[in-house]
């Protein structure tokens, strides 16, 4: 039964590059020379060049930007933080008068806490490359990931070098819903205001219990573990981290991998099957860097793989000791990303009736397999 949960997003941060012009305008407006740099800890498979490219695949580039965009992996000492952290910064970063943090403030799919994504992140694991991405996650095993972030954060905002940053909110349907300038005395407590509010938006399955997920993609562009953890319900560190009770989901497929995560699969080892097309398009080495920075070797896993859905959904309807796959309560998605169109499988129509926030967009329709045993899409249907 096909089902929405009203508009459409966009994958990403929204309205990124048009957000960052802005504040390259209005710095230079106030007779200053801006550059962009990326802080992004060990992504784009841990290189200046990938993270270099990860900007311009969101737009942001020098020709776009109208000022230079600098993206270099050498990185500077700046002391122990208050809980023994070793912090480091960029030297793109530190080549500047004053750093300026643009970034998205959303909850993490690791850990829960006052402080998750956000500036204080980026600050913390960004900004010092992968020397700042292994020391935050290394001590973060021992104190719990938003202390570190604190701790480490305090250390960057008092250096007096942070002019401060603007937080990035998003609604549950990924459109930009509100934008904050945040000096850096105050930055920490302002951030934990508005994760607080942008909590209550963030989008979620509509059914408490499912026996299997079918993720047509996960990816790096989709979340940073590939999938929204939280919104799947796996929790990769349950000593440290109070969880959501639902929704219960008993297995995992995931389809394929999407492009924008150039063969990053970090994620997979939280399915329970998986496509083979999927593991054709990974590039080991990616997941690799991104799981050890992360301490989170768990989520590079790689589970069954089979070349048809077919196969991959039987396996799973005989692992939860089903007769058939029509006996399985099913939810079918794009990502966790675009929770907006769905299907769901008939014998959870009685759930979604009550539930305001979605709406039936057609009738019933077969599960329909091809000739090859491939799933015919949803939205071919």
């Amino acid at each position: 039964m096909p089902c929405r949960t009203l508009p459409p997003p966009c994958r990403g941060i929204s309205n990124i590059a048009v957000i960052v012009r802005a504040v390259c305008d209005y710095f230079r407006a106030a007779g200053l020379q801006p550059f962009v740099f990326p802080a992004m800890g060990s992504h784009g498979a841990g290189t200046a060049e990938g993270q270099a490219s990860v900007l311009a695949h969101y737009g942001i580039t020098e020709a776009t930007m109208g000022c230079p965009v600098q993206s270099r992996f050498d990185t500077t000492p700046l002391g122990l933080s208050d809980l023994g952290v070793e912090t480091y910064a960029g030297n793109d970063a530190l080549s500047s008068d004053a750093i300026f943090v643009v970034g998205r403030v959303k909850w993490h799919t690791s850990f829960n806490g006052g402080i998750e994504s956000g500036l204080c992140k980026m600050l913390a694991v960004g900004l010092g490359k992968l020397d700042s991405a292994s020391s935050t996650h290394r001590h973060g095993r021992q104190h719990g990931m938003e202390a570190v972030i604190r701790s480490v954060a305090r250390h960057i905002l008092g250096t007096g070098k942070v002019l401060g940053g603007l937080a990035i909110l998003e609604d549950a349907h990924h459109n930009t819903a509100q934008v904050a300038a945040l000096p850096a005395g105050g930055l920490i407590q302002r951030e934990e205001a508005l994760l607080a509010t942008v909590k209550q938006w963030m989008p979620r399955l509509p059914v408490p219990e499912i026996d299997i997920l079918i993720i047509d993609e996960i990816g790096k562009d989709i979340s940073g573990t590939g999938m929204d953890l939280k919104i799947v319900n796996r929790n990769t560190r349950p000593a440290r981290n109070p969880w959501p009770n639902t929704p219960k989901v008993g297995c995992i497929f995931a389809r394929d991998l999407s492009a924008n995560s150039y063969g990053n699969a970090i994620g997979i080892g939280a399915t329970d099957v998986v496509h083979s097309r999927l593991i054709a398009k990974m590039d080991p080495h990616a997941g690799q860097v991104n799981a050890e920075t992360s301490g989170s070797l768990a989520l590079i896993r790689v589970p069954p793989h089979f070349p048809t859905d077919r196969e991959c959904l039987e396996l799973l309807a005989k692992n939860l000791g089903k007769a058939c796959l029509e006996d399985a309560t099913i939810v079918w998605i794009r990502n966790t990303l675009d929770l907006s169109s769905m299907v769901v499988s008939n014998n959870l129509s009685a759930q979604l009736s009550n539930n305001p926030n979605v709406e039936v967009t057609g009738p019933p329709f077969p599960v329909a397999f091809d000739e090859s045993g491939q799933l015919v899409h949803w939205s071919q249907q």
